[in-house]
């Protein structure tokens, strides 16, 4: 009979409830293999506001909470001394989700005792030279670790050409999503449709989710649309620094256009079902390209067809489930935009691989037991 495993994964992240899926799914999954524990900070500031630990009832992963200071830097912030604790307890491997540049990620490998195994998880797919003391710890934590997942394939690719990655297993394994969240529910989007004032069998609704900034695509989605000759309806769903300017485009188009905040995560299954396709027309800079795009496999749950660009991490999402276009060009945007406006048929069969590659790539389910098998191989491997 093989004993169970002790798994304590670790990450200021797991402050917000929603965050522990991970966690908890790899307990479900593990069954009686593996007893997982997640370590997550009290209290945490970071960019935007101060958050509390939020309990739930029922979560499948033990959780166990510790101090946090210097919370307001995500590169600066450290645990209290009490994860020394957590980590030493007859601890068979230590995943650290926080990236190896930062003190965090360095203090989890050096509380983690030699004898037990780390793996962190990153999502960073620039190369970037890091300044003292960030470089050293990066040094450090990919030397100390046996094995590191990165957030998308783009992620790892980066990663494989610095110093030490190549030497460690890696694997690269996507977020996931909520299925029995995300699912087709046209009722749902019907009546979103109605509360904003639309008429839910009028022209088909050309829909955008996320942040409202440059670096996501607005003002090449726009300038698309602007030459739209397909009847075509906007919504905007997200929140950002563009919103004014995107108010003021949206009132030269009169009742086709709606801008929507303050939607929490809850309510975003609502929004994409209200939705005919889904655009995600990310611009990659010198500072940042998309590193996976959780709206792009929201979406493919609900069953919402995806067009999306050729920026960093994008096309690996999509595979052959939705449409890759080149981000510095409008003009393939409006002609793919009207082609598929234009053809339920076609927006049916995407929906359809949409959902089949959710449920198949980025469930929940499937992502916990990706984690929990690459952490088996680094097992057998020491």
């Amino acid at each position: 009979m093989k004993r169970t495993r002790r798994l304590v994964t670790v990450s200021h992240s797991y402050v917000v409830a929603l965050n522990r899926r991970l966690a908890n799914e790899m307990a479900r999954v593990g069954g009686e293999s593996w007893d997982v524990t997640a370590i997550a900070p009290r209290s945490f500031h970071g960019d935007l506001s101060a958050l509390s630990l939020q309990r739930e009832a029922h979560e499948a992963a033990r959780l166990e909470d510790v101090r946090a200071f210097f919370s307001r830097s995500l590169h600066l912030f450290v645990f209290g001394p009490e994860l020394r604790a957590h980590l030493s307890r007859g601890v068979d491997l230590v995943h650290s989700w926080e990236e190896p540049y930062v003190l965090a990620g360095l203090e989890v490998a050096l509380l983690t005792p030699r004898r037990v195994p780390l793996v962190f998880s990153t999502a960073q797919n620039l190369s970037k030279r890091y300044p003292p003391p960030f470089s050293l710890t990066e040094r450090f934590v990919v030397e100390r670790a046996a094995g590191w997942m990165a957030w998308g394939e783009t992620v790892r690719e980066t990663l494989l050409e610095r110093p030490g990655y190549a030497a460690r297993p890696s694997r690269a394994i996507p977020m996931g999503v909520a299925m029995e969240a995300f699912q087709p529910d046209r009722a749902s989007g019907e009546d979103f449709l109605r509360e904003l004032g639309w008429d839910p069998f009028g022209p088909p609704v050309v829909g955008y989710l996320g942040r409202f900034v440059p670096e996501k695509g607005l003002p090449l989605l726009m300038e698309a649309l602007d030459t739209l000759q397909t009847p075509w309806r906007a919504l905007f769903v997200g929140g950002g620094p563009l919103e004014e300017g995107l108010r003021g485009w949206a009132s030269k188009h009169g009742d086709r256009v709606r801008v929507v905040t303050g939607v929490p995560h809850a309510g975003v299954p609502r929004a994409l079902n209200a939705m005919d396709v889904l655009c995600a027309p990310s611009q990659t800079t010198p500072r940042w390209k998309e590193q996976f795009g959780r709206m792009l496999v929201e979406a493919f749950a609900c069953g919402v067809p995806v067009l999306g660009s050729d920026s960093g991490e994008v096309p690996h999402t999509l595979g052959d489930a939705g449409l890759v276009l080149p981000e510095s060009s409008p003009t393939a945007w409006s002609e793919a935009l009207a082609t598929l406006l234009e053809s339920p048929a076609r927006r049916r069969e995407l929906s359809e691989r949409g959902r089949e590659r959710a449920a198949t790539r980025f469930a929940w389910p499937v992502v916990a037991r990706a984690h929990l098998d690459f952490f088996t191989e680094v097992l057998e491997r020491r």
